[in-house]
């Protein structure tokens, strides 16, 4: 009897906890709801200070998405803050590669840096794997990936269960087409993967920076870049760091200023 009682007493505990924690998310997601809202109202009144304290509010909640980042991104360009603009406007790109709004903003942030680089020309190869590449983001890549392997399975059993010569067919080969759907997403989220992890990019930060031939001011200066400045990171020693910009152009920055665009607690 007592067995029992304990157990009872057990099982509302454990309830009681699931309820709260239910609440606890649900609460979570209305106050990040209400200060989206506020800093859209703060924005539309050009009160920009005001949007980006409850955007970054959000952010420090450990919530992430382009709109988020979008709208940090258009409150910075009005706030004439070059770096923090196009530096958002980037994360919002990694998440929704596609989206034009987002695209045609961060082309006129990018018009207000003093630095004007010339992108190295892509190859139709280069051009075509970008393309697919950015049709979706890597999240997106990886949930459809996983529903297609279920969908697969799913055609695959009903192939194995149905009695029915032709519905065989039908299943066999669509679970086929899918599988052949699966591998290909498969392939283009592993590609993405590893070229996130390979390739580690920044935006400069430092109002002025000079960008020398060897991890010491005895070498040769190369050429000075200006904040808003997107590197490519490809080596650090000490306080130094080797950079590549958009036209292949490699050197060495001290004491630089970066904001690295993979980190995602920034």
């Amino acid at each position: 009897m007592n067995e029992g009682l304990s157990f009872n007493k057990y099982i509302f505990i454990k309830g009681i906890t699931f309820v709260l924690l239910i609440n606890s998310l649900n609460l979570k997601a209305q106050s990040n709801n209400e200060l989206f809202e506020q800093g859209n109202s703060a924005y539309n009144e050009g009160n920009y200070e005001k949007a980006v304290t409850l955007y970054e509010q959000i952010l420090n909640l450990d919530q992430h998405s382009a709109a988020l980042y979008f709208n940090l991104g258009n409150c910075y360009y009005r706030l004439n803050q070059v770096a923090e603009s196009i530096y958002y406007f980037e994360k919002a790109k990694q998440l929704s590669p596609s989206d034009k709004d987002i695209n045609i903003n961060s082309t006129f942030a990018k018009n207000m840096t003093i630095d004007a680089i010339e992108l190295l020309p892509e190859s139709q190869l280069e051009q075509l794997q970008k393309g697919i590449f950015n049709i979706f983001s890597f999240s997106i890549w990886v949930k459809l990936t996983i529903i297609l392997i279920w969908i697969s399975i799913t055609l695959f059993l009903g192939y194995i269960f149905s009695k029915s010569a032709q519905h065989k067919r039908i299943f066999f080969f669509c679970s086929l087409i899918i599988l052949f759907f699966f591998i290909g997403s498969l392939l283009i989220s592993f590609s993405i993967d590893q070229r996130e992890k390979n390739l580690d990019y920044a935006i400069l930060f430092s109002k002025k920076i000079d960008t020398w031939s060897e991890p010491n001011q005895k070498g040769e200066l190369l050429f000075t870049l200006h904040e808003g400045t997107k590197v490519q990171l490809i080596d650090e020693l000490a306080e130094w760091k080797k950079i590549r910009i958009a036209n292949g152009s490699e050197g060495w920055l001290k004491n630089a200023y970066l904001k690295r665009l993979n980190n995602k607690n920034q």
